[in-house]
């Protein structure tokens, strides 16, 4: 029996489609569907094969029907990060949710467990996940040592362990979203070397030395600095612990005893007790101080030129990409990159307001109209806004 012209090209169809990826990676019609459509009982190793395979052919599935598709599978991200501090860890949460409400009708669901604070409540947070139905966590590991196993034991389970903020780069996860931590701390060190004269002293205020982003910020300063500064040296490295206190005590310490130090970089978001313990010791203004991030109380102390400059790390970016990759993994079939580094901004004095977290603080640009256009561009600017 001869076919028909559309039973020909139906048929043509069929063999590029499922049934031939399919017949080429050795598995069922079922299995093809549910790894194309990132649904659960398909091994990890299988759901590759099946997505190289239909990129090799060129396999595109018809796009409204696998939204249609998609959406009635779930892919459940656990997310772990800090609590504290707010002000860093509360934009990033927002980029995280904002994204994964982007991608929801797609069946992406969040599952928001943050610990207290860095390294503190991680280890237990994410050790409930692993027995859970989780696709992924999205996690800012603090404590390396503790988390590193948890880690290693999820992605045996096929549970995508995305890093954000921070790295855990001796696990096996399966990628990190940052700045690269020894760049920043590089942008620091030529920055402040800029501005102080040869032979001038220096030092670093960090939260947590065991912290890799922490610490690969201050090895980045105290490396690079003696080659921007000549016979510049770094004093000494003061781990704050991401307490506000403890931090404010020991920069007022240091500085009783070392009154002649010309600049400090603060790497962590906890700049602000370094800023009151230089007024203690009246030293605002005279010590060239780069911060790292920015929110709205950073402000007058950069209008003062008491801060100036600071590497913003992009928080709420951070978080918006790390659900990004787990959502371009799983419906798209893109492999996760194994790191995923931003590019850092500088924040100065004269571009402070152009930035996320202090663009509402921008004040109004000073215009002179005729008094009969005021109400009506008084209405127009209220309808922008």
């Amino acid at each position: 029996m001869k076919l028909s012209k559309k039973s020909a090209r139906r048929r043509k169809k069929e063999k590029t489609g499922i049934p031939r990826i399919a017949e080429l990676a050795k598995v069922s019609l079922g299995t093809v569907d549910r790894a194309l459509h990132a649904r659960k009982g398909v091994s990890e190793a299988t759901r590759k094969r099946v997505l190289q395979i239909a990129q090799h052919i060129g396999y595109t599935p018809n796009l409204a029907a696998r939204m249609l598709s998609v959406g009635r599978a779930t892919v459940r991200i656990g997310v772990v990060i800090p609590r504290e501090p707010h002000i860093f860890y509360d934009q990033m949460r927002d980029g995280i949710i904002d994204e994964s409400r982007r991608t929801g009708s797609m069946g992406v669901e969040i599952d928001y467990q943050p610990s207290d604070r860095l390294g503190v409540g991680e280890c237990e947070r994410l050790r409930e996940m692993l027995n859970a139905d989780f696709r992924a966590v999205i996690l800012t590991p603090g404590d390396p040592q503790c988390v590193n196993p948890l880690i290693d034991e999820a992605e045996q389970k096929n549970i995508r362990l995305i890093c954000v903020a921070s790295d855990a780069p001796t696990s096996s996860r399966s990628s990190v979203v940052c700045i690269d931590p020894g760049l920043g701390g590089r942008l620091a060190a030529e920055l402040i070397a800029w501005s102080l004269p040869a032979g001038a002293k220096t030092a670093v205020v960090t939260g947590m030395l065991h912290t890799e982003d922490h610490r690969k910020k201050a090895e980045g300063f105290r490396t690079t600095f003696p080659e921007y500064c000549e016979g510049g040296v770094v004093t000494e490295v003061i781990e704050g612990h991401e307490d506000e206190e403890e931090t404010f005590e020991k920069c007022l310490n240091f500085l009783h005893r070392t009154p002649d130090i010309k600049g400090l970089y603060v790497n962590t978001v906890l700049c602000l007790p370094v800023c009151y313990a230089l007024k203690a010791t009246g030293l605002a203004g005279k010590v060239r101080l780069i911060t790292t991030d920015l929110f709205q109380e950073m402000v007058p102390f950069f209008e003062k030129q008491l801060i100036h400059a600071s590497i913003y790390q992009r928080p709420y970016v951070q978080g918006q990409n790390a659900v990004r990759l787990v959502v371009d993994h799983f419906f798209h079939g893109r492999s996760i990159p194994a790191t995923h580094y931003l590019n850092p901004s500088i924040v100065l004095r004269s571009n402070l307001y152009l930035f996320r977290e202090t663009r509402h603080l921008r004040p109004a640009p000073t215009r002179v109209v005729p008094a009969e256009r005021e109400g009506e561009l008084t209405a127009v600017g209220a309808n922008r806004e």
